[in-house]
């Protein structure tokens, strides 16, 4: 039975967004897994409600169903031992762990930066949702959070620089080759260049080199994917 993936969309099903799934496409490419893709809105709730998971991803594997992009990593690692490794050993998985709770600080320092421009790529339900909820969350409209961004990502660069400074002496969070580690944190910045035009990162960074470097992971998976090419 094909594995089957639940991922977030707006009003475009083929532009996935979140920076969770994208973790997720990246892993299932890494093992050479191919995966159903079932578009899923911040509104369809009951879609995935039987399967235990309020947020999406969503693994479907025959009748296991695996909810979180962590977990989902570390089952297709445990389940699909003969594929190449997300982790490189037990110590790599202890790594990333690490990386997982880091990079989803690395989300949160984006998104009052782009946090306006998400609703602008959904459905009118779901940007009614999102504005509600988010505004609720930061007690102020989603435009008031995003004012002085020009300014802002200058402190949201530097604070990549344990990011940037790995990257200045190999090409990988994972050394000379792309493991879970570096799917991690490329989720945010892919979920970012998909719905935001903002431009996060300068050309000279070795973070953009490096972003590039596994936008074309895969054949281009992540490239390929619908984008404003921030």
């Amino acid at each position: 039975m094909p594995l089957k993936l639940y991922e977030l969309v707006g009003t475009d099903p083929s532009r996935p967004f979140s920076p969770f799934c994208w973790r997720t496409r990246m892993a299932l490419a890494h093992k050479g897994l191919s995966a159903e893709t079932i578009p899923w809105c911040f509104t369809e709730k009951s879609a995935i409600a039987p399967h235990g998971s309020e947020k999406v991803p969503v693994l479907l594997d025959g009748d296991s169903a695996v909810v979180d992009s962590w977990t989902i990593a570390n089952y297709l690692e445990d389940k699909y031992p003969d594929r190449p490794s997300l982790f490189g050993g037990e110590g790599g998985r202890a790594m990333a762990r690490m990386l997982n709770w880091w990079g989803d600080g690395v989300i949160g320092g984006m998104f009052p930066l782009i946090i306006a421009d998400v609703p602008l790529n959904l459905k009118p339900e779901d940007a009614a949702y999102f504005r509600t909820s988010r505004e609720a969350r930061f007690g102020k409209e989603l435009e008031d959070i995003m004012a002085g961004r020009d300014k802002a990502v200058e402190d949201f660069r530097k604070s990549l620089d344990p990011l940037r400074l790995t990257l200045r002496t190999q090409p990988f969070l994972g050394g000379t080759a792309a493991n879970y580690a570096d799917y991690i944190v490329f989720g945010a910045f892919q979920w970012a260049r998909v719905v935001s035009p903002f431009k996060l990162l300068m050309e000279d960074d070795p973070v953009y080199a490096w972003r590039e470097r596994l936008l074309d992971a895969f054949d281009g998976l992540a490239r390929k994917s619908p984008s404003y090419h921030a």
